[in-house]
């Protein structure tokens, strides 16, 4: 009788020892299942519709080849939303990860109110989109808006402004906007890696008698730069797929696609116009041009290891 309870109480925990192993392969086969039916899936079917003729409207969409990517080649339009694009992006990449680092780089130091300042600092990350949109709007309105009343104080102006209507002033006001709303995120993130910087390289140099910007240069910067490598990375992919800001705020205008970026350009393709099949190669340009970002920042990261184990 007890040789048979302990048979059934061996293979009691090897059925268990058996289901948890497997638990990691299960939990593993549901994230790639959403991969493949929630994005792989949608990329593969982009991909297809961009060789048809895929137009609302069309009776039978018909394979087309290349064509379509030739039209893409031949298109201004397609060639000045890139550029409105990268314009856009470098704006938003420098200004966010700059500031971040400088607010990083302020909270990091002791002082009364610190927990405070970083909470409140944050703020903008968390604010939704669309409420951010309706207070800058709101913000920028030209008969009440609040911006009016400081841009009348600088001499040389004395009627109100139409901040988004003026081609002068409606990129910088979205870049404007959209840095306010990204840099939180890099703050957070590099000040997290200026705490995990080891305090010995600092107590090293204050012997050496490093001054602070000598440590900032050859200790804080060089061991943050993965860091700030990432940020880039993220920012450059977060201003480039940036919809809401722009269309909430500018539409692309004022007029002539002025702030029409890619994704705006892609909207419009397929959703306006319902040019389908055309709006699908758009998304494919976008898909590459992200692609080779990140394959470049994989490229400088791996480039960067091997010159620091030299």
């Amino acid at each position: 009788m007890a040789e048979q309870v302990d048979e059934g109480a061996g293979l009691l925990r090897r059925h268990r020892r058996s289901r948890w192993n497997s638990l990691p392969y299960t939990l593993v086969l549901l994230i790639v299942a959403y991969l493949a039916v929630f994005i792989l899936f949608p990329i593969a079917q982009q991909f297809l519709t961009s060789f048809s003729n895929n137009v609302v409207g069309v009776d039978k969409v018909q394979w087309v080849g290349l064509r379509n990517y030739e039209r893409l080649f031949e298109d201004d339009d397609f060639w000045f939303s890139v550029q409105v694009t990268f314009t856009y992006m470098a704006f938003v990449v420098v200004g966010a990860v700059s500031l971040g680092l400088l607010s990083a780089l302020l909270l990091n130091r002791k002082f009364r109110g610190r927990n405070v300042a970083r909470s409140a600092i944050a703020v903008p990350w968390a604010f939704p989109e669309i409420s951010a949109v309706l207070v800058f709007l709101w913000m920028c309105n030209p008969t009440f808006g609040v911006m009016n009343v400081f841009a009348r104080l600088i001499p040389g102006i004395e009627q109100n402004l139409n901040w988004l209507s003026d081609p002068k002033l409606a990129m910088p006001l979205v870049i404007a906007l959209s840095i306010w709303k990204a840099f939180p995120f890099t703050f957070l993130v590099i000040l997290a890696a200026l705490q995990a910087v080891p305090r010995e390289l600092y107590e090293a140099a204050d012997v050496d008698g490093a001054t602070r910007m000598q440590q900032l240069r050859y200790i804080t910067i060089p061991e943050i730069t993965p860091t700030l490598m990432l940020m880039a990375v993220l920012m450059s992919i977060f201003s480039f797929k940036q919809f809401t800001l722009i269309w909430l705020t500018t539409g692309g205008g004022p007029y002539g696609g002025i702030t029409e970026t890619l994704v705006l350009r892609i909207y419009q393709t397929a959703f306006r116009f319902f040019d389908l099949a055309y709006g699908a190669t758009l998304g494919v340009s976008g898909f590459v041009i992200v692609l080779g970002l990140t394959l470049l920042f994989v490229y400088a990261q791996q480039r960067q290891d091997r010159a620091r184990r030299r």
